[in-house]
């Protein structure tokens, strides 16, 4: 599940794109005013943003460009969705830092089509760098898991699943879809393999293995504030 900001002074528009959202698995986050936007995403750190132009406080291309100018925004990617469709307003808003447009009126359809296609891009060019949370440190170019600066030893699949979860901190990710993720099936539910992996995971990690919890009934998730031990 992904957390997607939707923004648009139109409350039928919002609960629109909102409704489909949730339909796709996704988590809507609302805001219908510009000078919302920055403190939110900041606040919420949303997977994808759709942003209209013409809003109240401050139109989408200012807010754009406040969002690529913050260091702790200018990585989420932005569809401009909106009523302006001439091709000077395409193109500043894709100079601007858009990862995609759609003009209105618009297909809720080829909405969540674009929302999924930008996500899976930007997953793969987050899967080519280094992966960094707190005292982890995911090398993917040598495959190797650091913890304070200490080499942990895992296997790829142990990697992967560390990861998967790891990328979306505090997100509770049921036994289906990190068995689909790391294995690539998703219908042994009721299989050892995973509960395996998860506590070889947590030893090989030691006292840090507290980051991953389990939530009964629901699955697992990488926990990203627990009070650890004093290093000594």
């Amino acid at each position: 599940m992904s957390k997607i900001l939707v923004v648009d002074d139109e409350n039928d528009i919002v609960d629109l794109v909102s409704l489909h959202l949730l339909r796709e698995g996704h988590e809507p986050v609302q805001a219908d005013n510009g000078l919302a936007v920055l403190p939110l995403a900041v606040k919420e750190s949303p997977d994808l943003i759709v942003l209209d132009i013409m809003l109240p406080g401050m139109d989408g291309v200012q807010v754009q460009r406040r969002l690529r100018a913050d260091t702790r925004t200018r990585h989420i990617p932005v569809i401009m969705l909106t009523a302006r469709s001439q091709t000077n307003d395409r193109i500043a808003g894709l100079e601007g830092g858009a990862d995609d447009y759609l003009t209105k009126p618009f297909s809720p359809r080829e909405l969540m089509l674009r929302i999924n296609a930008v996500l899976r891009r930007t997953q793969k060019v987050v899967m080519q760098a280094e992966q960094r949370l707190g005292d982890f440190l995911v090398d993917r170019k040598n495959m190797s898991l650091s913890v304070n600066g200490k080499l942990v030893d895992l296997t790829i699949t142990e990697l992967k699943l560390f990861t998967t979860l790891m990328a979306n901190p505090d997100v509770v990710h049921s036994r289906s879809e990190l068995l689909s993720a790391v294995w690539g099936y998703a219908d042994d539910t009721q299989s050892r393999t995973l509960d395996t992996h998860i506590k070889r995971l947590r030893d090989k990690l030691g006292a840090h293995g507290a980051h991953i919890e389990t939530l009964r009934r629901q699955g697992y998730f990488f926990k990203s504030q627990v009070a650890e031990p004093a290093l000594t």
